[in-house]
């Protein structure tokens, strides 16, 4: 046993000797005195003893008394007290026990019994402090993970931002306190699931690190910088009086995405999409002032990459048009409304159909024909479209070997591929799966691409596409011309053909710049030995423009429009005819 304090409070100090003579001496027990209560009170807090041996009959403030005062002290509720009395009557007795007295001994005192009892209660005290020990280290744990809760809640751990939490517990406060105006903007980073599973979670970690930093930066003082999700960050910016203002700051916060962001060895470009709410009304709430902002950002990322949007009342009507819209899809592909049309893809030297090009379309029941501008960017934004697009290249290749035993064995087929598709794991051993199923020549099969499918992940892009060129599949790049830096980036990859936008053909009559560019693009396919096909041919000044340019492959409404299935065997002969019968005429 440890050394412990025994304070004895007795008016006699006899009875102190009495008490040092009889306890046992093999424990260093150190004996305090004190003749009355008041001076035991006094005297506690620098004894500060393990133990009480209390006299009840005492003159001023009796034992009873004082173990009364004692007790209702904090920090010395528990110490053990044994009151000593020659008094033995039950009441009596009781009378110490209520005081809160844990013991008592009847004079005159044993020594065995002294020892017995002032070591019972020595156990109870060191265990009372084991206790206390314990509940006070419990109560440092509980303060310690109740702080590091809060400050996970509060503060995101990889960032060490502001979490989605802050700026709503500020947001709440700015508009109770009508510190207003205020803009809140949303931005998520464009295209981080695929940076994620090309480099991995450290580096996509570090990355959304630089993109904090590098915002971070930019902002001033009184601004609120949060992330407020996975690849999501908020901010909450004071003065922001007017929509051109808050303009400028998203057109700033874009342009903080302009440069790559170094992370190790690699450079990542980034975009993100914006969406921003501009609060002048202080009778708006927290939620509400959120939802405006999402609702924003949700609008700015169904229009592609790089977007932003402010928040407008009427977008709730957008949003719901959205929901509908989707819905319906969903009630069309249960009920096998969509149909594939098929539009010819000409050969200008001979004008026979070389190939045609799968399309889908929505014939609805109620509103007629439902443009694929409509409910193609829906389904790509739900992800419905991977099922929907192979749906499309089953019905393609069915059709095409229905044609090849019709006799038409030169015929070719092609299908649009979507972003999603192409990033889609299982897309090789579908098509695979499809050509093995419908016995087509993998040759005559042509899969068209955007430049934005390539340029988002060119790495991943180029290896897809010489795993489907592998299969000896045609690719073909859509909308050439239009989008990124198209003659830098074209000889990386391996494309068999060119599509050029109805763009470049549209005012050939009038000999603008877009028929140099043209010209210019022809020339290059000739070079690289790469087809290339012009789409929205539609006069015969603009077929004869190309003739002269020698273009190969030529499609659009001069030929034909968009058919059903059933018409193709009346367009096939027919096409050819008319194309015939129009460059007798030319000539």
């Amino acid at each position: 046993m440890k050394d412990v304090s025994i304070l004895v409070i007795d008016d006699e100090p006899n009875n102190y000797d009495v008490v040092d003579a009889l306890l046992d001496k093999s424990i260093n027990y150190q004996l305090y005195y004190a003749a009355n209560g008041e001076a035991a009170l006094s005297s506690l807090d620098s004894i500060k003893p393990d133990l009480i041996l209390l006299d009840i009959m005492m003159p001023g403030m009796s034992g009873i008394e004082t173990c009364k005062k004692i007790k209702s002290l904090r920090i010395w509720k528990n110490i053990p007290i044994i009151i000593v009395t020659a008094l033995t009557e039950k009441q009596n007795l009781t009378l110490c026990l209520s005081a809160g007295a844990s013991d008592y001994i009847c004079k005159p005192i044993n020594s065995i019994e002294l020892n017995a009892r002032v070591k019972s209660m020595l156990r109870i005290r060191f265990q009372y402090q084991q206790l206390e020990a314990f509940n006070a280290r419990l109560e440092e744990i509980v303060e310690e993970r109740t702080t590091q809760l809060a400050k996970r809640i509060y503060i995101d751990e990889l960032t060490q931002l502001p979490s989605q939490f802050s700026i709503q517990r500020e947001l709440a406060h700015r508009l109770n306190s009508k510190i207003l105006p205020l803009a809140l903007i949303i931005f998520d980073c464009d295209q981080f699931k695929r940076i994620e599973s090309s480099f991995g979670k450290i580096i996509s970690n570090k990355l959304r690190v630089a993109i904090s930093e590098r915002l971070k930066s930019y902002l001033n003082q009184s601004d609120l910088f949060s992330r407020s999700a996975e690849d999501e960050f908020c901010l909450l910016l004071n003065s922001i009086h007017s929509k051109n203002s808050l303009i400028k700051k998203i057109q700033e916060i874009q342009n903080l995405f302009e440069h790559p962001f170094n992370i190790g060895e690699f450079k990542i470009f980034m975009t993100a999409c914006i969406g921003a709410t501009l609060i002048k009304s202080p009778d708006l709430n927290t939620n509400t002032v959120l939802q405006q902002a999402s609702t924003a950002m949700y609008l700015a990322k169904s229009k592609g990459i790089g977007n932003y949007e402010i928040f407008e009342s009427q977008m709730y009507q957008s949003i719901l048009n959205r929901v509908t819209l989707e819905s319906a899809i969903q009630k069309a592909l249960k009920h096998n409304e969509f149909a594939v049309y098929y539009q010819p893809i000409v050969d200008l030297n001979t004008g026979k159909v070389d190939c045609l090009e799968a399309l889908a379309r929505w014939p609805h029941p109620k509103r007629g024909m439902i443009s694929p501008s409509e409910f193609i960017p829906c389904m790509e934004m739900t992800g419905l479209i991977i099922s929907f697009g192979m749906l499309i290249l089953r019905n393609a290749c069915q059709q095409l070997s229905l044609l090849n035993k019709q006799g038409w064995d030169s015929l070719s087929i092609s299908v649009n591929l979507s972003a999603k598709q192409f990033e889609y794991p299982n897309l090789l051993s579908e098509i695979d799966d499809i050509l093995l199923q419908t016995q087509i020549n993998p040759s005559c099969l042509s899969l068209e691409i955007t430049e934005s499918v390539v340029m988002e992940d060119p790495i991943n892009a180029i290896s897809i596409i010489q795993e489907l060129r592998s299969r000896q599949i045609q690719i073909s790049l859509d909308d050439f011309g239009t989008g990124y830096s198209s003659l830098a980036y074209i000889h990386r990859f391996p494309v068999n053909s060119l599509k050029i936008d109805r763009t470049f053909i549209e005012n050939v009559e009038l000999h603008t710049s877009e028929c140099y560019v043209l010209d210019t693009m022809i020339e290059l396919g000739k070079k690289l030995g790469i087809s290339v096909i012009v789409e929205g041919i539609e006069s015969e000044s603009q077929l004869e423009y190309l003739c002269k340019l020698g273009c190969k492959y030529g499609q659009g409404y001069l030929f034909s429009k968009p058919i059903p299935s059933s018409e193709i065997e009346i367009l096939l002969p027919s096409v050819n005819t008319h194309y015939v019968e129009n460059q007798s005429i030319s000539k």
